[in-house]
């Protein structure tokens, strides 16, 4: 079986929220998945399409592979570093305030199997 994968690193949503567009797509093939993320009202589907085009230019510079064969094999979508920030609260304390990031991992595999 052939891959093609990209990556995003750092973008600037949280891991968790990011997980509910990466199962929109999980298992789908790469129109099903692109049409998915379109209509999803989701930020992290907006984000996610990025690196689901790009790896499937990937697939169709590398593998020579048309889009209507890719089939998605695995969404990844895993932590990266916190930014921490704080925020002024009243009778002068303050409270941590997360500011998360996350990395993204799409591989597509070339034919109707996976």
């Amino acid at each position: 079986m052939q891959l093609a994968k990209a990556i995003s690193r750092y973008v600037r949503i949280s891991p968790r929220k990011a997980r509910y567009a990466a199962g929109l797509i999980r298992g789908l093939n790469v129109e099903q998945a692109s049409l998915q993320l379109v209509y999803s009202k989701l930020k992290g589907g907006r984000l996610l399409k990025k690196t689901l085009d790009s790896a499937v230019a990937n697939a169709e510079t590398q593998l020579d592979a048309r889009r209507e064969n890719l089939r998605i094999f695995e969404v990844r979508v895993d932590p990266g570093p916190i930014l921490r920030r704080a925020k002024p609260r009243s009778r002068g304390s303050s409270v941590p305030v997360n500011k998360r990031t996350s990395h993204f991992t799409v591989i597509v595999a070339k034919g109707t199997e996976g």
